[in-house]
């Protein structure tokens, strides 16, 4: 994501914010970020980051595609738009309706196996299943290790964070659903497997 795009963004959030007639108060209740942090990112004092984009475009209703206005890029007829973030990840948003759960695939660079994880909390419920790659989840009090083939679900209203490991890359899907919206694997016929929202 380049500076113009990121510069764009804290506009575009006040914007949003005042169509819907939110204070800044109630924008912190439903994202778990500070008025203070809210504040900074609309007046374009801060830079957002990915863990700030995601609720905010979910309490938006909007995808995270449209909320930052990335270009167009990839195969024209999925019209994927890859977002780059400063940290050297990529995140491609999947879904391109508003509201309901929203998928991505994000693809993290090797990390640092003492780095110190920063907790988030915001509203909603998270499935990651790892694609390629080792992946760090830091859940509450519980530090987990999950490889390629393996799934976690959660509330996000428990602390968490996320994170490359050492290893190298790590490519996952994530679904990420407001409050009380779960994804979950289903049985399907022989040779079939399903999502369901």
């Amino acid at each position: 994501m380049d500076d113009r795009t990121l510069d764009a963004v804290g506009p575009r959030l006040k914007r949003l914010r005042q169509q819907r007639d939110l204070t800044l108060t109630s924008l912190s209740a439903d994202t778990g970020i500070s008025t203070s942090t809210l504040s900074r990112l609309e007046a374009g004092l801060r830079r957002p980051t990915l863990e700030q984009l995601l609720p905010l475009a979910r309490a938006h209703g909007v995808t995270l595609d449209e909320l930052v206005d990335a270009p167009p890029t990839g195969n024209p007829r999925i019209n994927l738009r890859p977002i780059a973030v400063g940290d050297g990840s990529t995140v491609i948003p999947l879904t391109r309706r508003p509201g309901g759960i929203q998928a991505y695939k994000f693809v993290l660079p090797a990390g640092r196996d003492d780095a110190e994880p920063e907790l988030r909390t915001h509203e909603g419920h998270d499935w990651v299943y790892v694609l390629d790659g080792t992946l760090r989840l830091v859940l509450g009090e519980h530090d987990l290790v999950l490889v390629a083939g393996e799934a976690a679900e959660f509330d996000t209203r428990t602390p968490h964070w996320f994170g490359a490991t050492a290893a190298g890359p790590v490519e996952f899907l994530s679904l990420i659903g407001r409050q009380g919206e779960r994804a979950h694997v289903r049985a399907a016929p022989a040779g079939r497997s399903g999502l369901s929202g």
